[in-house]
């Protein structure tokens, strides 16, 4: 790869790897006040609907960006200009009916889709999300368009502004809804439709960029002859039907879990519906903190991919291996504090974010703390494999862990002592096993082992030791600080706001006495350089 199209292919994974970190902090944002409308039963109602639509929307359009943004591009390097516009506009009309298709299967079917996740009560909100498959459709469509020319920024825009309109369309619908007096089902319901509007403002947006991308293309007099219609979708088939496979595995491990905790608290641990929407919408609001720290590495694992890839192609085993190591320990680095902090102060998150929520929240928190450093180190490993071409084994283990996941929360949640505490340990399970099998496949097949234990204990130890200040400060706030500002939310805010930014601090002057973090872990941050030189880590 030449220079000029490796830093434009670094650039591009740079914004996408932004974006999705953007996202997600926005998503987070939008989460808190919007769980806080809707209660522990609303939040366990939206997140049933979401993730019915999360799982059709994988299964249909999961696999087009990829597969359209690699095949235009070939077909744009081997100058067939007329065949890349043949790709855009058959997948353009198949995607768009799969869309229609999708589209009608949740609005027609949302009450046995209701049904099959022991939740009679989101069939309205299910209906109000089935246009949003169909723009989705349409959207990875006009994505792959982009990206195969080799420009990421309508994919950037079009994700935030789909952000974006949840958050202020979804929570403006709920803080109505719940003005009127309408009952919880039906305001999570109106809360949920930010996301189909948001996809709906997308598309025109979409168009208008791809014009843009197509008047600058250069024009060709040698127009070259395309393939037939069937034969182009066949190979548009070809390479996203895989990917789409894969995409789906953990979404469907997640609506088959989410069925059945909610099925084992009432069949199993003998609770009334009521009860059981209670708590699994605490549990969902734990949930939405254990998906933050996964997002801040995301941009590692899309930036390492192209790098060790490289570096084997180029034979440069050594510099492969550095690279593996950086990644995992800043992956490491970012991904342990982050868990400590969520299990060592998950009372006073909890009270502050989600004040009034059941009792459980807590202890679920605490325990989903833990497994997001492991869900964490599925991504960064999943990605080492990706670059090394061993994608097939990263996948063998999706499923293993899903399988642990089910036999742990089939058990657990359904002991009546156990009940809802059984799910955040079967995520755990589950990730923990992804994580040990991602390691062995690493172990056996790559001819360059990361270090594992040099790049584990320092940022551990770092992180223990965050951790105790982190529990000593939370208790001397309570103490002192909380019964001085009179108690109540706003002074809990200010306890757990001293605790993190002591925790901060004394973890920023740990890495740097005990050297965890060195000039190449940075560097494979977007702007890494500047980063280190602000940083004066060399």
């Amino acid at each position: 790869m030449s220079e000029p199209k490796k830093a434009n292919y670094l650039t591009g994974a740079a914004i996408l790897a932004a974006t999705v970190a953007l996202t997600k902090v926005i998503g987070f944002l939008y989460k808190i006040p919007l769980f806080n409308i809707l209660g522990d039963a609303g939040a366990g109602h939206f997140n049933v609907m979401y993730y019915i639509y999360n799982l059709l929307l994988t299964i249909s359009t999961a696999g087009v960006p990829v597969a359209l943004s690699r095949l235009i591009s070939e077909a744009r390097a081997s100058s067939r200009p007329m065949q890349a516009k043949r790709y855009y506009s058959v997948g353009l009309a198949v995607f768009g009916l799969i869309g229609l298709a999708g589209s009608a299967a949740m609005y027609f079917f949302a009450p046995q889709l209701a049904a099959f996740m022991k939740d009679s009560q989101v069939v309205l909100g299910v209906r109000l999300l089935s246009p949003a498959v169909f723009f989705a459709c349409i959207v990875s469509v006009l994505r792959g368009y982009a990206q195969g020319h080799n420009d990421m920024r309508p994919t950037a825009v079009s994700q935030i502004l789909e952000v974006l309109c949840k958050l202020i369309f979804g929570l403006t619908i709920a803080w109505y809804l719940k003005a009127m007096g309408y009952p919880v089902p039906v305001i999570a319901a109106g809360a949920i439709v930010g996301v189909t509007i948001g996809l709906g403002l997308s598309v025109p947006a979409l168009i208008a960029m791809r014009r843009r991308i197509a008047a600058r293309t250069p024009s060709t007099l040698n127009l070259d002859r395309p393939d037939s219609r069937l034969d182009t979708l066949g190979q548009i088939l070809k390479v996203s039907i895989p990917i789409t496979l894969s995409s789906s595995v953990l979404n469907i491990i997640n609506l088959v879990d989410t069925s059945l905790v909610r099925g084992r608290l009432a069949d199993g641990a003998g609770f009334s519906a009521e009860k059981v929407d209670i708590l699994y919408g605490v549990y969902s609001k734990g949930v939405t903190l254990f998906n933050v720290p996964p997002a801040f590495i995301t941009p590692v694992a899309v930036a390492v991919v192209p790098v060790i890839a490289g570096a084997l192609a180029a034979r440069q085993g050594h510099e492969a291996r550095t690279n593996m190591e950086s990644s995992m320990k800043l992956t490491n680095l970012l991904a342990m504090p982050a868990a400590v902090g969520l299990s060592v102060l998950s009372g006073p998150v909890f009270d502050v974010l989600f004040p009034g929520s059941n009792e459980n929240g807590p202890m679920l928190l605490s325990m989903l703390g833990v497994a997001s450093y492991f869900v964490c180190t599925y991504v960064i490993t999943n990605g080492i494999l990706q670059s090394t071409g061993h994608e097939k084994l990263a996948l063998l283990a999706l499923p293993v862990g899903g399988l642990v996941k089910i036999c742990v929360n089939y058990i657990l949640v359904g002991t009546p002592s156990v009940n809802i505490a059984g799910a955040p340990v079967g995520t755990l399970c589950c990730y923990l096993v992804i994580t040990v099998l991602n390691i062995v496949f690493m172990t056996v097949k790559l001819p360059e082992k990361p270090n594992y234990l040099r790049i584990t204990l320092r940022p551990l130890l770092c992180a223990l030791l965050m951790g105790a200040a982190a529990w000593g400060v939370n208790g001397l706030c309570g103490r002192f600080v909380l019964p001085a500002l009179g108690g109540g939310r706003m002074a809990a805010a200010v306890c757990l706001a001293l605790t993190v930014g002591v925790s901060v601090l004394v973890y920023a002057v740990l890495i740097v006495l005990l050297r965890a973090l060195t000039k190449d872990d940075i560097l494979l941050l977007p702007r890494g350089e500047k980063l280190a030189k602000l940083l004066k880590i060399r």
